[in-house]
């Protein structure tokens, strides 16, 4: 039997420095930050001490869908994480130039994964709740608040009858959701798959609880320097939110349709630290167990990799322990990867962060450059490699990892390849 190939056709992005994917590709060559005050509520009416997201701006659903009445029901039944991914999607599927009516729907599935589901509607609704009583909670609630609400959603719209679902592995989920899909393919149980991540956590309540971790940056005064991997002064990441949706499909089923191919998925792992709920295991085995199992499963040696999309967090202990991490893996060879981190711009998506590494990865492998970290001015000595500071560069890559790296101890990593014909 012939191994199935594994390539992605179409890439959809919403994200807070532009939607669709080229807007994200300029904006990241050109080292734009999408970090800002915070727009959507007034955290000093809340007593907030950090008062900057990643947002995306000007998002508005009814720019992608024309009919009036579909658009009415979308904001009745989806909380705007869903919307998100319904926006994403439809991108995706423009970008790989795919119907699915043309495809054998059966063979067509959805894995889309968020990290914490529509919150903004589970935050809202108890309010009314507790305000109002229960009279005051609408039907749609729970439709709008369940976190597989995306991928269901996504698989109506588009008539993808295929296995549905969604994976919560914090923000590990997107990448999750994308190995699987990968998995799915290589296993001959579909053809196509519509999967990535989705996430809309600029909310008091995450805010709250993120800050009161300890884990947010509060460089109000400088937001668009306050996403800062990798670097000495880093104190935390910046919340963001958005949906990156990318279409998997089998290579010979492109090749008969004479899909736009991006890149290639070549391999992928997953392990567990089993340490802590919150911190990453301070010796980075479980992340190097991935990134090796990954490796493997490609059929590379770690010498083979030339580029890494890492976690990069902005976080005192992920970034530390990441960089230990990739040593542990690559060794000498550790010094010659080009490393970036995509979170130094969008800020951390939460569920969709390993989405969007893994797009960036994907254009980074299609145009031969890769994106800058930005805001690395002062290097931590203990993440002492190279990781693209501040400035885009031509490179020549064959072959790239993308991790990402969840609350839970989860560790998920993809290699992908650049596609030869």
């Amino acid at each position: 039997m012939n191994k199935r190939r594994v390539v992605i056709t179409g890439i959809g992005v919403v994200s807070p420095i532009g939607i669709g994917r080229h807007e994200l590709w300029k904006n990241l060559l050109e080292g734009r930050s999408g970090v800002d005050m915070i727009q959507c509520f007034n955290p000093d009416e809340i007593g907030l001490d950090v008062k900057i997201a990643a947002e995306v701006k000007n998002f508005d659903i009814a720019q992608f869908f024309p009919d009036k009445r579909k658009v009415g029901s979308f904001m009745k039944e989806m909380d705007r994480v869903t919307l998100f991914a319904m926006v994403a999607a439809k991108l995706a599927l423009e970008d790989a130039c795919l119907e699915i009516r043309n495809t054998v729907p059966e063979r067509v599935g959805t894995f889309i994964g968020t990290g914490v589901g529509g919150l903004i509607t589970t935050t809202s609704d108890h309010i009314k709740l507790m305000q109002g009583g229960p009279k005051k909670i609408g039907l749609r609630s729970i439709i709008r608040l369940m976190p597989n609400a995306a991928s269901g959603q996504v698989a109506i719209e588009y008539g993808a009858k295929g296995r549905a679902k969604s994976d919560a592995t914090a923000c590990a989920s997107g990448l999750d959701s994308l190995f699987d899909a990968f998995m799915y393919i290589k296993d001959n149980r579909a053809d196509v798959m519509i999967s990535g991540g989705t996430e809309a956590s600029v909310n008091p309540f995450s805010m709250a609880s993120f800050g009161n971790m300890m884990a947010l940056s509060r460089r109000n005064d400088e937001p668009q320097k306050a996403s800062r991997p990798f670097s000495a002064d880093r104190d935390g990441f910046v919340m963001g939110e958005g949906a990156v949706i990318l279409i998997l499909e089998e290579l010979e089923h492109a090749l008969k349709r004479n899909a736009p191919i991006v890149a290639e998925i070549v391999g992928g792992g997953a392990t567990c630290d089993a340490t802590h709920i919150v911190a990453p295991d301070e010796t980075g085995s479980g992340a190097a167990r991935a990134m090796r199992e990954a490796i493997a499963d490609a059929g590379l040696n770690p010498e083979d990799i030339d580029y890494i999309n890492a976690h990069g967090t902005s976080t005192p202990l992920n970034d530390e322990r990441e960089t230990l991490a990739i040593k542990k893996v690559f060794g000498k060879h550790s010094y010659k990867l080009q490393i970036s981190s995509t979170k130094s711009m969008v800020g951390h998506l939460l569920g969709a962060s390993g989405a969007i590494g893994a797009a960036a990865a994907a254009m980074s492998l299609q145009h031969q450059k890769i994106h800058p970290t930005i805001n690395l001015d002062k290097p931590d000595p203990k993440c002492d490699l190279d990781y693209v500071p501040n400035i885009a560069r031509q490179a020549n890559i064959k072959h790239a990892l993308v991790e990402a790296l969840g609350f839970g101890g989860h560790n998920t990593v993809l290699v992908m390849s650049r596609y030869v014909a």
